[in-house]
């Protein structure tokens, strides 16, 4: 699952309209203009289509905590210069509060059946041996169950 693919969706999912976009990012620590949105907007097939690399993914995410939860105290996060699906799943998790069990209700939209153990490994610490990586598959319900519960009848 790319990385535009998923801003697609998150901007879709909670209806952000160019403005919050680039508001989200600059909360986020990342100075981006409508033309680089767009772009990162488009399909693969369009000519001016532009990949979307980890770390402004990464700033769109904490803007997207920022927007949702509020400034933190103390220092901006920064922006990890590469990420994962295990981290982009944390990340929706801190910015919507949900717990588990929140989560759990989110794949039911897609009748995606997951444990709530199965869910808590993504979460761990790498070194641990009960951390598991997530695959696009169980990113791609989420997002698609996210959708379906916060835009049910589009």
């Amino acid at each position: 699952m790319s990385n535009n693919d998923i801003l697609r969706i998150l901007r879709y999912t909670f209806d952000f309209k160019d403005e919050e976009m680039i508001s989200i990012f600059q909360q986020g620590g990342e100075a981006v203009d409508r033309a680089t949105v767009s772009d990162w907007l488009k399909k693969e097939e369009d000519p001016e289509f532009k990949a979307l690399f980890d770390k402004p993914l990464a700033a769109f995410l904490n803007g997207l905590i920022t927007q949702k939860r509020g400034k933190k105290d103390g220092e901006e996060p920064v922006p990890e210069k590469s990420l994962n699906n295990n981290q982009i799943l944390r990340k929706l998790k801190i910015a919507l509060n949900y717990k588990d069990e929140d989560m759990l209700d989110v794949f039911g939209f897609r009748q995606f059946r997951i444990s709530k153990h199965e869910l808590s490994a993504f979460f761990r610490n790498p070194k641990q041996h009960q951390y598991r990586d997530c695959g696009d598959q169980v990113l791609r319900n989420f997002l698609m169950g996210l959708q379906l519960k916060l835009r049910p009848t589009d």
